[in-house]
């Protein structure tokens, strides 16, 4: 930890006293840094305690909030990015402003600011502090109760990371998650091997063999009506879900904000889809491990990884583990902390002002914004514990009183004209009343699942922003404003390096299914599979042999390089 704050530091100095290197670090980031950034924001502890805890309880459909964001990415890499790049945007709210107006910006900011505080950032504190807690015993060691014990370590925990985001800034998030990125791949790797190990008594084979062959049913990524995610959802609520996260959600997009040129943003998105691909493999394994080992006997879904964890690892990596593990827990907390500070200067503070505001200003108030934010969420972050159907669920439930509408203004700003600022006001507050007489006023009246609500509402509020368009519509058309402060080139391999993605997607749904290892391998699973194999291959034998050759061919009869080449 110390190695990496030291790192952190010395890639930091000097960079982090202006606007843009404070909150865009610079716009100088690398497809390796976004990648490792995005991959470390995004899992934390919350991912690993409720990820495994869903295996655990239930079976793998859940991972289709991880799988299927891959499909998110590819979204971002040629939809969003492209728009958000070219206008030079620093927040998602700026581009609404640009779009609409002013007070749409503070309403979206308002909206962020509120989840951000209390549920996205009092989620990854409580996640990483019960993991800790069960670890290490830490109410055992201080000799206090449970309760006690998990303000400590949610305050101490909150503490450490703080100082990444109020001292260096997205440059210093960036970097650092990067490293840990490493250990976080480490452990994931080694806590299945070594649980498999566990499970068969010595031998890894004889582990995956007990999991592949017993109770089967766990590693059923096809959720039906009962289960935490039914499957039917992957196509409704969970894709817009996914696509508020990864093209519109501040503190993901703000480190693809920060990337040097087009290129190397679509590659760190989408290697940042490959890594996310593989999270079942990490996240969800250990806790179908876990199930065999402990049955049913834990006292919470919540408890089965670190219960893995402290029985599986050896005393020696238990530190190790603990560094990785508050490695990730600072990650996505600092980066919360860089957004919403963000947020604030950007599209509440500065806009308030009355005078110009100087760089050392405003550095000066992200920072005291970020210890605020901080401090509110040692409050909000021990009352997730009474959280009756675990943390994963609460949070997702919880955060759809302002992804869906977000994301629905978003599309209408970006592929309409003439939709007035009138039309995302009423969406959002026709959202809020909806959703929260939906969720919890009507719920034993109208049995619905979340996600497939998430859906319903989010063609009623494009219908209604459409039809106000219709009705009052802008009095001149809306036109996107380039400013290419950074060079907009697509990256050459991105279509091909998409289809892989996307197939990647399809083998793991057809691996975890009654195709693949649910009640044994069918006729139809390697069929498939050499089918997907296949068209992969042909599709980057084009682009890396076809397509350069005819490329040139055309370059030297009209005696130009073209820009394909």
């Amino acid at each position: 930890m110390a190695l990496v704050a030291f790192i952190s530091w010395r890639k930091t100095r000097g960079e982090v006293d202006t606007q843009e290197g404070y909150f865009l670090a610079g716009r100088g980031l690398s497809a390796v840094f976004i990648a490792g950034s995005l991959l470390l924001t995004n899992l934390s502890a919350e991912q690993l305690i409720g990820l495994n805890g869903s295996a655990y309880g239930f079976n793998l459909s859940s991972m289709a909030w991880e799988v299927t964001a891959a499909f998110a990415t590819i979204c971002m890499a040629f939809i969003f990015l492209p728009r958000y790049l070219a206008g030079a945007f620093s927040t998602l709210p700026q581009f609404l402003c640009d779009r609409f107006d002013d007070s749409v910006r503070r309403l979206t900011v308002i909206l962020f600011m509120v989840g951000y505080g209390l549920v996205t950032i009092p989620g990854v504190l409580y996640s990483g502090s019960i993991a800790v807690l069960q670890l290490f015993d830490v109410p055992g060691l201080l000799g206090v109760s449970y309760a006690t014990g998990l303000v400590i370590t949610i305050v101490s925990v909150g503490s450490i990371g703080a100082m990444y985001a109020v001292a260096g800034g997205l440059r210093a998030v960036a970097v650092s998650d990067t490293i840990n990125g490493i250990g976080l791949l480490i452990v994931g790797i080694a806590v299945p091997l070594l649980g498999l190990a566990a499970l068969g008594e010595g031998s890894m084979a004889t582990g995956l063999s007990i999991i592949v062959s017993t109770d089967t049913h766990k590693l059923n990524a096809i959720g039906g009506p009962s289960d935490p995610t039914p499957f039917a959802t992957l196509f409704t609520g969970m894709v817009f879900a996914n696509l508020f996260y990864w093209c519109t959600n501040q503190y993901v997009i703000q480190r693809t904000l920060g990337a040097k040129n087009l290129a190397e943003g679509q590659k760190g998105v989408l290697f940042s889809g490959f890594f996310k691909v593989l999270v079942p493999f990490f996240m969800m394994i250990p806790g179908v491990i876990a199930y065999h080992l402990y049955g049913e006997g834990l006292a919470s879904i919540d408890l089965a990884y670190p219960t893995l964890i402290r029985d599986v690892l050896p005393v020696y990596a238990t530190g190790f583990f603990l560094a990785v593990l508050l490695g990730a827990v600072f990650s996505s907390f600092n980066s919360l902390l860089n957004s919403a500070a963000t947020l604030f200067c950007l599209d509440v503070w500065a806009p308030l002002s009355k005078k110009t505001i100087d760089d050392a200003t405003m550095v000066k108030v992200a920072r005291r914004a970020s210890v605020v934010i901080a401090l509110f969420s040692f409050i909000v972050a021990p009352l997730l514990q009474f959280a009756p159907e675990g943390l994963w669920q609460i949070i997702r439930i919880f955060t759809g009183f302002y992804n869906i509408p977000v994301i629905a203004i978003v599309l209408i700003g970006l592929f309409t004209k003439r939709v007035p600022a009138l039309a995302p006001k009423v969406a959002v507050v026709f959202h809020i009343v909806a959703y929260g007489l939906f969720q919890f006023v009507l719920n034993d009246v109208v049995s619905i699942h979340f996600l497939h609500l998430y859906a319903i509402l989010f063609a009623i509020e494009i219908g209604i922003m459409l039809l106000i368009g219709r009705i009052y519509p802008r009095l001149e058309n809306w036109n996107y404003h380039e400013q290419e402060l950074v060079d907009l080139a697509p990256w050459r391999f991105a279509v091909p390096c998409a289809t892989t993605l996307l197939s990647s997607i399809i083998s793991l749904y057809l691996l975890f299914s009654p195709i693949g290892v649910v009640n044994g391998i069918s006729g139809a699973f390697m069929p498939l599979m050499v089918l997907i194999v296949l068209s992969n291959i042909g599709i980057w034998y084009w682009y890396l042999v076809r397509q350069p050759t005819l490329a040139s061919a055309g370059s030297i009869e009209s005696g130009e390089v073209t820009e394909s080449v």
